[in-house]
């Protein structure tokens, strides 16, 4: 039996946050490819509804940041976003890129053998936590059966209604820092991950963590010696704007 020390993530730990937005513009197809050339075997992406109940994937609530367009997602349909250009705010070579939705990234992910980490929260413009878990829920209906699905939020009742609709799917629990009562949250979810943010992380965390098989993962790390420490306490994975600083 090997006791050989964990000095770094498995290779199916390192998530693309957002894609590989280091070098593609965050939640669009190239972001995801990009993840996919750089040896990246999930991607974290977020989710929102437009007027017309459609699905995409943005991690605002208005297009104004991450495309050519402006305006409350409440107030658009998904032929509007497809007037909008995605890329062009990244870099001049990502003209063209659109917003997609995410049935047509789930489909993407399965032909590049990627999973996916889907962030829901709930928006004010959406009608209700119930039209936001039934989407995400019918657009997981269209990926591929070997398509692996994670669902993560900063939001517990978000968590707890889509484990009641997918009580198979590994439920993760965002939080900027921990609360003291930490245990008892994941458990009224139930949740058994938590993703943090990465300078909140403690050696005591993880050791507690481990002792009770809940699975720690970081956000947003760039920067591989931040972690160094952290893996030989039980550091399950990272979620990073650059999966090769990683991978490499």
């Amino acid at each position: 039996m090997s006791n050989s020390v964990k000095t770094g993530p498995q290779r199916d730990e390192v998530q693309a946050h957002r894609g590989a937005s280091a070098v593609a513009p965050e939640n669009t197809l190239a972001a995801f490819r990009a993840a996919a050339e750089q040896g990246a075997q999930w991607v974290e992406l977020d989710v929102a509804l437009l007027a017309d109940g459609t699905l995409v994937v943005i991690h605002d609530d208005s297009v104004d940041r991450t495309t050519s367009g402006t305006g409350s997602l409440g107030a658009l349909n998904k032929d509007d976003l497809d007037r909008l250009d995605a890329g062009s705010w990244f870099g001049a070579s990502f003209a063209g890129e659109r917003v997609p939705t995410l049935s047509e990234t789930l489909q993407l992910l399965g032909q590049l053998g990627l999973g996916a980490n889907i962030e829901i929260k709930q928006h004010e413009h959406h009608r209700s936590l119930e039209q936001l878990t039934t989407s995400v829920r019918a657009a997981l209906r269209t990926a591929g059966a070997t398509t692996r699905v994670m669902i993560s939020s900063f939001d517990p009742e978000a968590l707890a209604a889509m484990h009641r609709l997918e009580p198979g799917l590994e439920m993760a629990m965002l939080w900027s820092k921990v609360p003291p009562n930490w245990q008892e949250r994941l458990a009224s979810i139930p949740a058994t991950t938590i993703h943090l943010h990465y300078k909140a992380l403690s050696i005591g965390l993880l050791e507690e963590a481990g002792r009770l098989g809940i699975k720690v993962r970081v956000w947003t790390c760039n920067e591989p010696a931040v972690l160094a420490s952290f893996w030989p306490a039980g550091l399950s994975g990272v979620i990073t704007d650059n999966p090769a600083a990683f991978l490499n």
